[in-house]
């Protein structure tokens, strides 16, 4: 199973009235609502006074935290030889992590749309370049030094394939990744240049239209058996589009309103998502040598689509009120850094340390390193670069 771990005019629902889509998209200080499902009427929650929407810094913390017992508890030791510790206590769960990277994707729509919302490309390209780039090299290197150090004789690396990883376009060039956890990076960089050719053409305030078009196209991709169609699947990301699309038109819903379109959309993705799903559980049971519940998996992803309908619609609550940058901000060092050199600590400390013991501490410790990466890395060159350049939103 490779490639994984393992517009339109619109007719407005009552009581939404639709807003200009660059202007309030990323200035939005209205009222935050949601839908009474009884009424159809508007519960007002809370004002928001700012864009940053603060379930996504959690819902992006708790996907990573997914990902990263999965291949601690699961991946590592049940395939590949990547590491010799097992951990049957959480393995029947955890297995489950892999979609957390599902969930990425979801809100890397949402997200993402909303960052390219303003109609620039300059903007968009220096705040994908900052968000990315800076940690990026840090923890590639981090991972790589530690992997001459320690990593033999399951992890190697060489000067060469350092370099190349470096550029972040390893996974275009056939060259392995110094750390797994990547592929998703190369998935999110084709995400990017969709995004991108909209804002070249001038068409990022079409985006419905857009993505409806790719929703219809990923559909027949999936569904109907045509030869020599994988660079099409590939550029329009066929297995995983329903998560950005999704993700997308839930920003829509957020910073417009929702709408009968929006909300056939959103179906239609969530329906494409579990059909994928399940269509992929006997690859995962065969190179895993486990056996996955389908039942398991589509609840999973239906729960991912629900939490992020109740982001767009404005009815988290607590969860919404309070902010979680904390959370957030740790995310992607710890994405980058977890996977290998959790497995090179296993294999090094186990079984002469409990295993218990030995997860925890591997877990706060990559916390702490992604923490300093963050700090020390990720802040100053995003203040450099914002107190650089004034059109960096």
């Amino acid at each position: 199973m490779k490639g994984h771990v393992y517009a339109g005019l619109d007719r407005q629902l009552p009581h939404v009235a639709k807003s200009d889509f660059l202007s309030t998209s990323l200035r939005h200080t209205g009222t935050a609502f949601c839908y009474n499902a009884l009424n159809n009427g508007c519960v007002y929650q809370s004002n928001m006074t700012s864009t940053r929407v603060n379930e996504i810094d959690l819902l992006r913390f708790f996907a990573a935290l997914l990902v990263v017992l999965f291949h601690y508890t699961f991946r590592g030791y049940a395939a590949d030889a990547l590491s010799i510790m097992p951990y049957p206590l959480l393995a029947p769960i955890s297995k489950y992590g892999y979609l957390g990277v599902e969930l990425f994707f979801i809100i890397s729509g949402f997200v993402i749309l909303m960052t390219a919302s303003s109609g620039s490309l300059r903007s968009f390209l220096i705040s994908r370049f900052v968000r990315l780039y800076p940690a990026f090299w840090i923890c590639c290197t981090i991972t790589f030094l530690l992997t001459i150090m320690i990593g033999a004789p399951r992890f190697s690396a060489s000067i060469s394939q350092y370099l190349v990883n470096m550029t972040m376009l390893s996974g275009f060039v056939n060259v392995p990744s110094i750390d797994g956890a990547y592929w998703s990076l190369f998935v999110e960089l084709q995400f990017y240049a969709l995004v991108a050719l909209l804002l070249i053409i001038g068409r990022i305030h079409q985006a419905q239209r857009f993505l409806i078009l790719w929703l219809m196209a990923s559909i027949a991709l999936t569904v109907i058996e045509v030869r020599h169609i994988g660079l099409l699947r590939m550029l329009l990301i066929t297995d995983y589009s329903a998560y950005f699309i999704a993700g997308a038109t839930y920003f829509l819903i957020w910073s417009q309103g929702a709408s009968i379109t929006r909300a056939a959309t959103i179906l239609a993705c969530w329906s494409l998502a579990i059909f994928q799903s399940i269509n992929r559980l006997a690859a995962i049971d065969q190179h895993y040598h486990t056996t996955m519940n389908g039942y398991v998996t589509a609840g999973l992803i239906s729960s991912f689509f629900v939490l992020m309908l109740l982001v767009a619609i404005r009815c988290t609550g607590f969860w919404g009120r309070n902010r979680w940058l904390f959370a957030g901000v740790l995310t992607y060092p710890l994405y980058l850094l977890h996977q290998n050199i959790g497995y090179m600590i296993f294999n090094i400390a186990y079984p002469a340390v409990n295993p218990h013991l030995l997860l925890i501490s591997a877990l706060l410790g990559i916390i702490a390193m992604a923490y300093l990466v963050h700090v020390y890395i990720e802040k100053p060159f995003v203040s450099f670069i914002k107190n650089n350049n004034k059109n960096l939103h």
